[in-house]
């Protein structure tokens, strides 16, 4: 079976950080709770400078690991996606019936668990929840693979599944979630701990670092959300819980899972454990070769639900271009735009940290909120600065390379490119381009991009987007009062 590899060291440096803003969450003692955090850790060195580039020390064109643009993506998510696309179904048995539901009510949730669902905030189900849900608490239970991107509503209709196979008059493990990372299951555990809030009688225990459980315990908690590693020592070394015992048993965030080494064999070793009549959840935002591999070696006899992802593209998209004659000039051209034009909020991508430090500084200095991000941040620090830019405590976010994929950040609808993304040749980066301003015009939402461009080589970069893509990018005056009121009335 193939396996994503990746060097483990820095993947637990990376990656495995704590979450500062999960300190919000409060419970009672003797309740479900979250672990302690350890300290905060810097990401790794960027990459050595390259010929005709700037150097690292200054450029961020390091790209974000599998781990972290799932977490950042869950913290950014501000709601639900309203996808167009239609969900895929495949079942091994086409005869056998496949029900939906449009209320959750007709779920025929306990009173406890639907107050939890309401008190989340979910009015209706999602488009992926109104198949997914009535397969996952079909009696018999029913096994299920499940791809779709985050912001879909999978957490929740697999947590809900969870949460409505235990029984509590039992005190043993019944329900096991695997999850490649300590941010991830803390993740899904605060979504478990807010669903279940009205159920007490249901306990939850976290299998991760920093969780000690002396020699000889013989765990009581119903629902055990953990990380591959954890759950094979507790399980397999220390015996603190029965796997055959085990009736629900969850793989999300599976394309990560495979991308971090050695979680791919401990969780089919997990697998391997289990009894024929555990229910298989399998989870996972992409659905390639490798992933398939792992979801059969996982699940057996699934209905399989794929959810098309929203493909970037600039089709909703206004693109324009200032010229402008240094980068005093480029700055006025955007202090121009938020002089007359209302736009929501915007992201400004630099190509260095230098850069967008420079115009971090000077757009405060002229009383705009800005937020600033970059690659040598920590992992807590993105989060704190992306939280802050979801609540709208600043319109603007001024970036580098790091949050030019991966990342959607729904309510932005303007994007500048203060530096056009360029490659090792000095020519036009379009992946990166359409990766850049595809944040805008997402969902079917109106997008706009502003280029500026300050030199014959910067003009060429342009030409070559143009050309490549096929799309007309527009002249923007803006020392024109008139054209820039226009591009406000872009977004009603």
């Amino acid at each position: 079976m193939n396996s994503l590899c990746t060097d483990w060291a820095k993947e637990a440096a990376q990656q495995e950080k704590l979450l500062q803003r999960l300190e919000k969450i409060n419970i009672s003692p003797g309740q479900n709770s979250h672990p302690k955090q350890p300290s905060q850790q810097k990401m790794p060195a960027e990459g050595s400078s390259k010929p005709g580039s700037v150097s690292s020390s200054e450029n961020d064109s390091v790209e974000l690991s599998k781990a972290e643009a799932s977490l950042l993506q869950k913290v950014v998510r501000k709601g639900l996606i309203v996808s167009k696309h239609d969900l895929e179904v495949q079942r091994k048995d086409p005869t056998s019936p496949l029900y939906s539901v449009k209320t959750f009510e007709a779920l025929h949730l306990k009173p406890q668990l639907l107050k939890g669902v309401y008190e989340m905030g979910f009015n209706a189900p999602s488009k992926i929840q109104e198949i997914a849900l009535p397969t996952l608490l079909a009696d018999p239970p029913q096994n299920m693979i499940a791809q779709s991107q985050s912001g879909t509503g999978k957490t929740a209709a697999f947590v809900l599944a969870m949460l409505s196979r235990v029984d509590a008059t039992k005190s043993h493990p019944q329900v096991l979630c695997l999850s490649p990372t300590y941010e991830l299951a803390i993740q899904i555990g605060d979504v478990a701990i807010r669903m279940g809030q009205f159920c007490p009688e249901i306990k939850i225990r976290f299998a991760i670092r920093g969780e000690k459980v002396p020699k000889r315990t013989i765990l009581t908690e119903h629902i055990l959300i953990g990380t591959p590693g954890k759950v094979v020592d507790w399980a397999l070394k220390f015996r603190f819980f029965d796997l055959s015992k085990i009736r629900v048993f969850v793989l999300d965030e599976a394309d990560v899972m495979i991308a971090t080494q050695g979680h791919q064999d401990q969780s089919i070793r997990i697998r391997n454990a289990l009894t024929e009549r555990c229910q298989m959840m399998f989870f996972s935002s992409t659905y390639d070769e490798n992933v398939m591999e792992f979801a059969e070696a996982i699940v057996t006899n699934p209905v399989t639900i794929r959810l098309k992802r929203e493909e970037e593209s600039l089709d909703n998209i206004k693109q324009y271009y200032v010229e402008c004659k240094n980068q005093d000039a480029k700055y006025a051209a955007i202090a121009n735009i938020y002089g007359v034009a209302t736009i929501g909020q915007a992201m400004i991508f630099c190509h260095t940290r230098k850069t967008a430090s420079w115009l971090s500084e000077k757009m405060s200095k002229d009383g705009h909120a800005v937020a600033l991000l970059s690659g040598e941040m920590t992992v807590e620090q993105r989060i704190a600065i992306l939280d802050r830019f979801k609540e709208g405590k600043e319109k603007v976010l001024i970036t580098t390379n790091v949050l030019a994929r991966g990342i959607d950040i729904e309510q932005v609808t303007i994007v500048v490119n203060f530096d056009l993304p360029i490659d090792q040749a000095i020519n036009a980066d379009c992946k990166t381009y359409l990766h850049r301003i595809g944040r805008t015009g997402r969902f079917g939402k109106a997008g706009l991009a502003i280029n500026l461009v300050d030199s014959p080589q910067s003009t060429r970069v342009l030409k070559q987007i143009e050309e490549h893509f096929g799309k007309k990018i527009v002249r923007l005056n803006t020392d024109d009062v008139d054209e820039i009121e226009k591009l406000g009335n872009e977004f009603p």
